[in-house]
C-alpha cells in the first residue's frame, strides 16, 4: 500500500513543472525563453558556412 502511495506520489510531483508564464531566465517567461532559443536555433540553420561564401573580387556588384 505504501508503494502505491509513494508512485502516485511522485508521479504528481513529476506533472509539475514551470508553466508557461513563470519567471524564467533573463526576466522573461519559461514560454518566451523556448520561443528565443527556438528562433536562434533556426538563425543558426540559416548561416551559410564560410567555405560556401564566394570572393567578394569574383562577385559582380549588384546595381539598383
Amino acid at each position: 500500500m505504501k508503494n502505491i502511495v509513494s508512485i502516485m506520489i511522485l508521479t504528481g510531483l513529476v506533472a509539475c513543472g514551470p508553466a508557461q508564464n513563470d519567471p524564467g531566465p533573463g526576466g522573461v517567461t519559461v514560454g518566451e525563453a523556448k520561443a528565443l532559443d527556438e528562433a536562434a536555433e533556426m538563425l543558426d540553420e540559416r548561416n551559410l558556412p564560410p567555405e560556401s561564401i564566394e570572393n567578394s573580387d569574383t562577385v559582380p556588384a549588384a546595381t539598383n
